[in-house]
């Protein structure tokens, strides 16, 4: 993803890890949606167990093509529900494609996967039984959010349910001071700038305490704080980019989210947690309790850049 100052912003490729539930229905869509948004390709990934099995489970040739068949069937039928959201667009990107691989996990197959097509973001689905519009999340998601070095976008129960060819309308950024806002920031820029959508700066002002406590003090200071973070995050942005910025107040984070408005086709950004390895993601507080009331998808974005490979040299 290039700065949007000069032209026209370009994403790499948008990764989906599919399986064959109504969760991978969910990531199918929503990284259509965000691939023909941006003009990216769109990539369809299936992880299959590895090979090396211990001596006590041997390979068994043909349970192994029957997997690798029953793979190519349900990409087909990911890529089947997708194909709408390009049918008839001006767009030089190309897919979808597929890929099939085999890794001990699927959230370490999804990033490696990640790695060889250049991917900008890797998409996910929530974990079975959620309700519907709301983010539940499941043992692949939560790998890849205390694992992964490229941004993970969390597709929320029911999003199949949307055109996939309905574009996204705006960009919400959950910005603050910590380590990684910066990067943060840029990234919000620039998907604003690709998908053509408004962008929107948040700062979260909750008060957390003891019924025993005033917190009328607080909840001024607060505000005042989180004002001060959006005029600094605005001072931050490239000339010729502008966007809102709202407060969100509350009792706590879930209750300051509920009460923010949210667009059908918006999405929000979380900075990864300071306690992250640099280049890693590690999903914070803050970003978990979010979820809890987010109607919307999110995408989690590593705090620091992952350093671009040399010429010659292996991401």
């Amino acid at each position: 993803m290039t700065s949007p100052e000069g032209g026209a912003t370009r994403m790499g490729p948008v990764l989906v890890g599919y399986t064959a539930t109504d969760a991978g229905d969910d990531a199918a869509t929503l990284g259509a949606r965000l691939a023909a948004a941006t003009s990216a390709d769109l990539e369809l990934a299936v992880v299959l167990p590895a090979d090396d099995r211990s001596v006590i489970t041997p390979p068994d040739a043909g349970y192994d093509q029957y997997l690798r068949q029953q793979a190519d069937t349900w990409l087909g039928r990911a890529e089947e529900r997708v194909r709408e959201a390009f049918h008839g667009r001006d767009r030089d990107a190309g897919g979808p494609h597929r890929h099939v691989r085999y890794d001990e996990s699927f959230a370490a197959g999804l990033v490696a996967a990640g790695h060889e097509t250049g991917a900008s973001h890797i998409v996910v689905g929530a974990a079975n039984g959620g309700i519907r519009g709301r983010h539940r999340l499941g043992s692949v998601a939560n790998e890849l959010l205390h694992s992964s070095d490229l941004p993970v976008v969390l597709a929320p129960e029911g999003a199949r349910r949307t055109d996939p060819g309905a574009g996204i309308t705006r960009i919400t950024a959950a910005v603050g001071t910590r380590p990684g806002a910066d990067a943060l920031l840029e990234h919000a820029v620039a998907l604003a700038a690709a998908t053509g959508a408004e962008l929107r700066l948040l700062s979260l002002v909750t008060v957390d305490l003891p019924p025993s406590v005033d917190t009328g003090v607080i909840r001024l200071a607060g505000a005042a704080h989180a004002e001060e973070v959006l005029d600094t995050a605005r001072r931050a942005l490239p000339d010729g980019i502008d966007a809102e910025a709202v407060v969100g107040t509350g009792d706590s984070i879930e209750d300051a989210v509920s009460h923010i408005g949210w667009e059908p086709g918006e999405i929000a950004l979380v900075g990864s947690s300071r306690l992250a390895q640099p280049r890693r993601l590690f999903l914070g507080s803050t970003a978990a309790k979010m979820l809890h009331e987010l109607p919307v998808p999110m995408i989690v974005v590593p705090r620091t850049r992952a350093r671009q490979p040399q010429e010659g040299e292996r991401r």
